[in-house]
């Protein structure tokens, strides 16, 4: 589904201040999974997903989607990769206050050309699967904070994508809400749809719910815990800074 290879991002390239916050991370996110990329606050995991959803471009490297490389495509069709092809839930949910449940959801349809009567519709489907039809009307300030993620779900998924990608989002949650979380997402794996988060959560990195975890640590992607046993990233000595520690 999505690979890449040999990707490098510097920030502030060049400069006294250059930091790579990528060094060299080869990867393949498989379809119709769940992936979390784990690792602590500096390990470049969030950079890392921004790159995976075509939100930033690398400083070196190729990024192939459904085996076409786009690290070199142009911003307007990035753009259209993302309205088509990603849905984006974030920590915060960014819902909009003052406008309803439904009002919020369809927005991300706009850009596309669809009539609103054909996003209203597909909409309220959404809110029906995730049990909130009762809450189409409500403005999204009044819902809980269960509600409001259910939205934002929702609000990721107006647009079909084939890819939901979703940074750190159990993170403003108790642990019963990131369950429920957990088991929307392993739904819509299921349905077929490749699912790819941050999380440094023992709930979300240790959940059944989850295929393969990608371990990062200073820009280097260190490990990869697939069925849950853990592998190295590369045949080099336990002590190499690229494998997995030893337990």
């Amino acid at each position: 589904m999505l690979e890449l290879a040999n990707i490098r991002k510097a920030f502030n390239q060049g400069q006294h201040n250059e930091y790579w916050a990528l060094k060299g991370i080869d990867l393949d996110i498989p379809p119709a999974q769940v992936s979390v990329l784990k690792g602590p606050s500096g390990s470049g995991k969030t950079t890392l997903l921004t790159i995976l959803g075509c939100l930033a471009r690398p400083t070196e490297g190729r990024v192939r989607l459904k085996g076409e490389d786009i690290s070199g495509l142009p911003e307007r069709f990035l753009t259209e990769i993302r309205r088509s092809t990603f849905g984006f839930i974030f920590q915060q949910f960014n819902l909009i206050r003052g406008l309803s449940a439904i009002e919020n959801i369809i927005l991300p349809g706009y850009p596309g050309g669809t009539p609103r009567a054909q996003l209203v519709e597909r909409g309220e489907a959404l809110l029906a699967e995730m049990q909130l039809s009762h809450r189409r009307d409500a403005k999204v300030e009044w819902l809980s904070g269960g509600e409001q993620q259910r939205v934002a779900i929702c609000r990721a998924l107006i647009n079909d994508p084939e890819i939901l990608v979703a940074d750190e989002p159990t993170a403003n949650l108790d642990s019963k809400l990131s369950a429920e979380f957990l088991t929307i997402l392993r739904r819509l794996a299921e349905a077929g749809r490749t699912v790819i988060l941050t999380s440094h959560d023992p709930l979300v990195i240790e959940s059944e719910v989850v295929d393969r975890v990608y371990s990062l640590r200073d820009g280097q992607l260190i490990g990869i815990d697939d069925a849950r046993k853990a592998v190295p990233c590369c045949s080099s000595p336990p002590s190499s800074p690229c494998c997995w520690p030893p337990a």
